[in-house]
């Protein structure tokens, strides 16, 4: 099913995206069904083949990344080998509380640039941010003080009455009886194009669940892959987002995922709660 993009003029920089989709044609149940009979009609020895492939490549994998330290794994003359550093975790704790929900008080380096972006990345495509009251706090804890006022008419003119009742919220950004609205981002990685004490900018890669969860929805649940690429600037003894904007992937090919009911997505949301995320 082809989906079109909700743009919003330049709410998010360039391209202006939401990760909102409104999907053409009408029917959240067929659209659900759809998707299972185009998933069911897959044999089970082709899931089988991928699956033990799958296997066979973290097996491997597993095995190479442990040869770390002998000697048939070290290179010589000028062969380089990639640098692990700049994907692998930290391990280092980000922040020790929060601001209006928000993580708050990441680290003046490199590092907690990274996890301040990761953080926000998670705010600015959230649910949240489409209820009026809440995307207040949002937007003055995220942002300096001298774009707050803009950005806070920018987001009103944007998430409009007319614009949520697109998504299927009323005008205080909750949903209908029955059903539950679903916009939850989950940073895959990041990355800083550039840094210094008093300002950095942070690509950050997410994918995350958008939609609506219920049974007469026309804009159902699905996945998206995009990047957030935030600027952020040194400000009262914390990183804040000085402008962002994002775009569409990098995106994998979908896997063989059974495809839930609403009423599973919809669970699942109030259930699993969210994370503080760190490099």
């Amino acid at each position: 099913m082809s989906l079109d993009d909700e743009r919003n003029d330049g709410l998010f920089g360039g391209s202006g995206e939401t990760r909102t989709r409104l999907p053409e044609g009408e029917g959240g149940d067929d659209v659900y069904g759809a998707r299972r009979s185009a998933r069911g009609g897959r044999t089970s020895s082709r899931s089988l083949v991928t699956v033990v492939g799958v296997v066979v490549l973290l097996i491997a994998a597993i095995a190479f990344a442990n040869r770390g330290g002998d000697e048939s794994s070290a290179g010589g003359g000028d062969a380089k080998t990639p640098d692990a550093a700049a994907t692998a975790p930290s391990g280092e704790k980000p922040v020790g509380g929060k601001t209006a929900g928000i993580p708050s008080g990441f680290a003046r380096d490199e590092q907690g640039a990274q996890s301040a972006a990761s953080n926000y990345a998670v705010s600015l495509v959230s649910a949240e941010i489409l209820k009026p009251d809440r995307r207040t706090e949002i937007v003055r804890h995220l942002f300096v003080a001298d774009k707050v006022s803009e950005l806070e008419d920018k987001f009103n003119r944007t998430y409009s009455k007319d614009f949520l009742e697109k998504v299927g919220l009323d005008e205080k950004g909750n949903s209908a009886p029955g059903q539950t609205y679903v916009s939850r981002t989950v940073p895959v990685g990041t990355k800083t194009t550039s840094y210094s004490e008093r300002a950095a900018t942070v690509e950050v890669w997410c994918t995350g669940a958008f939609g609506t969860a219920g049974e007469d929805t026309t804009n159902p649940v699905s996945n998206d892959w995009f990047t957030l690429t935030l600027k952020l600037r040194w400000a009262n003894s914390d990183w804040k987002v000085e402008s962002f904007q994002s775009k569409d992937g990098p995106a994998p090919v979908n896997g063989d995922n059974k495809i839930s009911t609403a009423d599973e997505i919809a669970k699942a949301v109030q259930e699993y709660g969210g994370f503080t995320y760190a490099r």
